[in-house]
């Protein structure tokens, strides 16, 4: 798999669609909430992310493109919105198609939320990280400029 960075922005150049939350037959909602963990900082972020009009229009727009998948000439949507988290509270939306190149939406800074992991608990309770990641991490530092 390619994780390949692109240097303007510091996301991968393929963004997956990754783990979540699959809805089909519905409209793409306007406003979607977020909330998650960063492990690295041990810290809890959430964030409204508002999907524009115009995002939700070219969703209806056909495309063609090329397919790697199998080797033809496909005419498709973009049909998936992904979300990339990021340390900083840092929430980025793309649009994605089967075969068609990422196009961003959104970058939004999420605001920390007060309790840890479990909405009872103080941000004590986050779990440590795997030795190598903390390793890493006390090496390397954050880049938290990067995204």
């Amino acid at each position: 798999m390619d994780f390949t960075f692109k240097p303007e922005d510091g996301w991968s150049t393929r963004t997956g669609f990754g783990s979540g939350k699959y809805v089909s037959g519905s409209d793409l909602p306007k406003l979607i909430y977020v909330r998650w963990q960063s492990l690295a900082e041990a810290q809890t972020y959430e964030v409204v992310i508002e999907i524009p009009e115009a995002t939700r229009q070219s969703m209806l727009e056909p495309v063609r493109a090329y397919c790697r998948l199998d080797d033809r000439v496909i005419v498709n949507h973009r049909t998936y919105v992904t979300i990339g988290l990021a340390p900083g509270g840092i929430a980025q939306t793309w649009l994605r198609g089967v075969c068609l190149d990422r196009i961003k939406v959104t970058r939004t800074v999420g605001r920390i939320v007060p309790l840890g992991p479990d909405l009872g608990r103080s941000s004590s309770g986050y779990p440590p990280l795997e030795p190598e990641s903390q390793t890493y991490i006390d090496t390397h530092g954050i880049p938290y400029g990067a995204w």
